[in-house]
């Protein structure tokens, strides 16, 4: 059983501090990608637990807030006209 939630890595990614060069940059790892492919798949086959559900939910919050923060970013590395 997998403890760690998959939405994790962003947090530690926020909390580490970062640039918008290295937000632009961000992406899961395979492992993370992996698990969340897991969870849509149980989702969508009826077979997922409460909890799962629930840490789906938070992952795909995270990516929202993620590509918003990417949108932002990129506005802060672009060359001033």
């Amino acid at each position: 059983m997998n403890t760690t939630k998959s939405y994790e890595e962003v947090i530690d990614f926020i909390a580490a501090g970062t640039t918008p060069e290295a937000v632009v940059a961000f992406h899961p790892s395979d492992s993370v990608q992996q698990r969340v492919a897991e969870l849509v798949e149980h989702s969508g086959d009826g077979s997922i637990s409460p909890e799962d559900q629930s840490e789906l939910e938070d992952y795909l919050q995270f990516e929202h807030i993620m590509i918003m923060a990417k949108a932002r970013a990129r506005q802060h590395t672009q060359p001033s006209k």
